[in-house]
């Protein structure tokens, strides 16, 4: 367990949110959780995490648009943190290949719990 990992999550369901933070924070991550689109981006160009947990559909600004700008080259260069995409919402699979290639995973909440989502980010590198 590596102590000094920093986790921004970007979710706007409260239940998952907090399901998901208790957990992280119990490994010994270090956590963020924003759940608007548009503060979420901001904070992740900050470029300072190792992990975004990325939900699909957060208000003002959704994870795909979110997702799209971080692996935009021409908007942030090395971007160190791995994008971990969270979702329940089912993709046509053009559209869930598009994310997955962008994505470093691409997770659905419903199939994980907490204790299964630490022990997949503790394989992260």
């Amino acid at each position: 367990m590596n102590n000094k990992r920093k986790i921004l999550l970007i979710e706007d369901e409260y239940f998952i949110s907090e399901l998901y933070h208790r957990a992280l924070t119990r490994a010994g991550y270090e956590i963020k959780m924003i759940s608007d689109g548009n503060e979420a981006l901001k904070e992740a160009l900050t470029n300072q995490y190792d992990i975004i947990l990325l939900d699909l559909m957060i208000p003002n600004l959704n994870g795909s648009d979110i997702l799209n700008i971080l692996r935009d080259k021409s908007k942030i260069q090395d971007l160190k943190a791995r994008i971990i995409v969270t979702t329940n919402l089912e993709q046509r699979p053009e559209i869930k290949k598009q994310i997955e290639d962008k994505a470093d995973a691409y997770l659905i909440k419903a199939e994980l719990t907490p204790g299964e989502l630490v022990a997949f980010l503790e394989n992260i590198k």
